[in-house]
């Protein structure tokens, strides 16, 4: 279990204007997810010193009618005791949750998850993570049935996108994300203004919604 990383970082999440307002207010349940192929496994979801990624999300969400209006929280993250997967030591706890879940799957006579691209993304990195998802829950569960301090948040790095430019390594969508399991990690939340560096209330005022 990784305490190695800076304890406290800049998230962003992105996220409807209604549940925004909420989140602001303190109801930051309503931001966490629990889905089968969340990349983190379940928790609130912030990009890592990245609003303009947030943004997109949300600009996103609202090309596809799931928001009427997109909005960006900002938050304050304390890591805490962090699942820290851009470190090796915390890779291979995440390798030996594998193993142990691919044996628990066979014993019990159950199906291994496999990920999968989005139907609606079909080139797209596999981005429903049914495997990767499980095996974090397993993770999860594990610590919950032991005398080892569970984990409050989530971090992983992911290249996604097409190539920066012709040739490059780098990819157009690469972020860090965290999944923060323990709503008391989130200190500080903030209305952000991810394209224009201003306050969500002026841009309410201005018509500057996504």
């Amino acid at each position: 279990m990784s305490r190695l990383t800076t304890s406290f970082v800049l998230g962003y999440h992105g996220c409807s204007l209604e549940i925004a307002e909420r989140a602001i207010a303190g109801e930051f349940d309503l931001i966490a997810s629990d889905k089968r192929f969340d990349w983190l496994g379940p928790g609130a979801y912030f990009w890592e010193s990245d609003p303009q990624r947030a943004a997109e999300w949300a600009r996103d969400k609202m090309d596809r009618k799931t928001y009427a209006k997109g909005a960006v929280v900002g938050a304050v993250l304390d890591l805490r005791n962090a699942l820290d997967l851009t470190t090796r030591g915390d890779l291979e706890i995440l390798k030996a949750a594998h193993a142990s879940f691919v044996e628990h799957q066979r014993k019990a006579e159950l199906p291994i998850p496999e990920n999968k691209p989005a139907r609606w993304r079909p080139d797209d990195d596999r981005s429903l993570r049914f495997l990767d998802c499980a095996v974090i829950k397993h993770l999860h569960s594990m610590l919950a049935d032991s005398d080892v301090e569970p984990y409050d948040t989530v971090r992983g790095m992911f290249t996604e996108g097409e190539a920066l430019y012709p040739g490059a390594s780098f990819k157009e969508r690469t972020h860090v994300q965290i999944a923060v399991r323990d709503p008391t990690c989130v200190l500080g939340p903030f209305w952000t203004r991810a394209e224009l560096g201003q306050p969500i209330e002026k841009g309410r005022k201005e018509g500057l919604l996504f």
